[in-house]
């Protein structure tokens, strides 16, 4: 699960396998059908973490912790940003403090990558960062999902983390957000959602985020109209492609330097 072809980092590592449905951004996430076929590929940490709704394949609630993963960044020599558990949430209610903890020491032992860290349970990392990890890792990007209006409380939960890079994922982005607080929130992902139960993106949906990083200096990076398009036409991701007014959008955060 090291190579990926997601714009925005280099290489996914997956120490935890397995979540739960938390909000509307999670109902087509594609993570839950690549863990069913992980499962029938015998990749025994996947195996039992999703069940059969209607045709649909969901996560079941089950969570494992893999410590056999753990070294695994250790051994890439090469600097890479780290899409850190791509298959799941590192804040999932079922990984333990002291799991993410082995996760959080990694991430300090191998100050050459950069690991990006998302999650739709904010709240639970911004109590446990500030509870139990004494040191701001630079090398460590913390996000959190927002797919509509109806969740951006997140970010007031994400804007209380110790962090030295915050980022939002605006991704699948299946509703207006309206007015947000990108105060201390360095980077912004915006996608639309792909897949043949796709739901439609607006591209005013994305105007009002895009305008409110420029208005905050947040770097803004534009990873896919995904399903479809802007004439709101239905496509494959590919032939939609990445571009909005006109170019390709892949800013990033201003890299932040390490103590010596």
């Amino acid at each position: 699960m090291a190579e990926t072809q997601i714009e925005w980092t280099d290489a996914t590592w997956n120490p935890v396998a397995g979540c739960t449905i938390m909000s509307a951004g999670c109902t087509n996430c594609y993570a839950m059908q690549m863990a069913k076929r992980l499962e029938a590929m015998r990749v025994e940490k996947y195996a039992g973490l999703t069940r059969k709704s209607g045709k649909r394949t969901i996560w079941n609630g089950v969570v494992n912790e893999d410590r056999s993963a753990l070294d695994i960044p250790l051994k890439w020599k090469k600097p890479r940003k780290i899409f850190v558990n791509s298959m799941s949430d590192l804040f999932h209610e079922q990984v333990s403090d002291e799991f993410i903890l082995c996760v959080w020491q990694v991430m300090r032992d191998t100050h050459r990558h950069s690991y990006q860290i998302l999650t739709k349970r904010p709240d639970r990392m911004a109590k446990l960062i500030a509870a139990k990890v004494p040191d701001i890792l630079p090398n460590v990007w913390l996000g959190t999902s927002v797919e509509d209006a109806e969740v951006i409380s997140r970010i007031d939960h994400l804007r209380a983390v110790p962090a030295a890079i915050r980022f939002i994922s605006f991704e699948p982005l299946i509703g207006p957000v309206g007015e947000i607080d990108l105060n201390s929130i360095d980077w912004a992902i915006v996608g639309g959602e792909s897949g043949k139960d796709a739901r439609p993106i607006k591209e005013e949906w994305i105007d009002e985020i895009h305008e409110q990083c420029a208005d905050n200096n947040t770097a803004f990076f534009f990873k896919q109209w995904g399903t479809w398009g802007k004439d709101n036409k239905r496509r494959s991701k590919k032939a939609n492609g990445r571009e909005y007014r006109g170019r390709t959008w892949d800013e990033m955060p201003a890299p932040v330097a390490m103590a010596l």
